[in-house]
């Protein structure tokens, strides 16, 4: 090397500057590495869509005769009172206001007849009785129950 002092600084600045070039072209480098395999992820994609689509315009179009066949609507004037209250609510309803809104009678729920039959006795509840004939040290007096007319109404007001 040179003993000039002059020389001594430039030969370091450009190696300074060599060393920072390199460090700047490795990550350049790996900057197009990175980019190189981004571009080559995006263009299989493009290249999956091209063929999806390629695809799709090669299928035949369906008829019309060929869609599923739609039921014909009911003449019956219920239906369309059903269809006519439906749509005057505009959302969806409960069976219960359904009827209400076409002013039909209203089923009673088991959950209402259970709560109706609670105050009746449970052999007069039942519609029908199994009759099973017990052992012989078993067997208890049966008192025929009165005749549902001959019955005291519900403590609450209601039927028996």
């Amino acid at each position: 090397m040179s003993e000039n002092p002059q020389v001594k600084a430039i030969l370091e600045h450009i190696e300074t500057r060599e060393r920072e070039l390199v460090d700047q072209a490795e990550q350049l480098r790996a900057s197009i590495e990175g980019l190189t395999r981004q571009l080559g992820e995006i263009d299989a994609e493009n290249e999956n869509l091209h063929i999806t689509r390629k695809t799709l315009l090669a299928l035949p179009l369906p008829s019309p005769a060929a869609g599923p066949d739609r039921p014909d609507i009911p003449d019956h004037p219920a239906y369309r009172q059903i269809l006519n209250a439906l749509a005057d609510e505009g959302r969806p309803m409960r069976a219960r206001d359904l009827c209400q809104a076409i002013d039909l009678p209203i089923a009673m729920t088991s959950q209402r007849r259970l709560r109706r039959l609670r105050g009746i006795p449970r052999s007069t509840r039942t519609r029908t009785a199994v009759h099973r004939p017990l052992p012989a040290g078993l067997r208890r007096r049966v008192t025929a129950t009165p005749p549902l007319a001959q019955r005291e109404t519900h403590p609450r007001g209601g039927q028996p």
